[in-house]
């Protein structure tokens, strides 16, 4: 997707500045189904280029207007800094998810990785 493709709507504080990957990674994140998740290794996979750092550092940079909290680490521990927002999101959108045993820190759940995982099976519809 180029630059003059990107609708109107979406990432428009980027528009004019978003690098062809950066927009290629946030076109994946808005494929995710809600109530599934892909690993940033797995993103990085769908699109036959760069990796896990990459599309971490995309992330950070410009994936508050997609839904980011359906990008996440492998160990499916809940993005720092965000994870009580984050978590909000997945009870809504019903993934599933691992509950904290009392040892661990803050008592926060998990992603449930083998079921919330999602494998990107649309890739023959749309993906270039």
């Amino acid at each position: 997707m180029s630059e003059q493709s990107l609708p109107r709507d979406a990432h428009p504080e980027y528009a004019d500045t978003l690098p062809e990957y950066a927009e290629r990674v946030l076109d994946v994140a808005e494929r995710i189904p809600p109530g599934r998740v892909m690993t940033y290794g797995d993103v990085a996979e769908w699109l036959e280029e760069g990796g896990p750092r990459q599309v971490g550092r995309v992330m950070a940079l410009y994936g508050s207007p997609v839904p980011w909290w359906r990008v996440v680490r492998a160990d499916g521990v809940l993005l720092l800094g965000h994870e009580l927002e984050a978590l909000n999101r997945y009870r809504a959108e019903g993934t599933p998810l691992k509950e904290a045993s009392r040892a661990a820190e803050g008592h926060l759940p998990r992603l449930d990785m083998r079921r919330a995982r999602w494998d990107g099976d649309d890739r023959a519809e749309g993906h270039t």
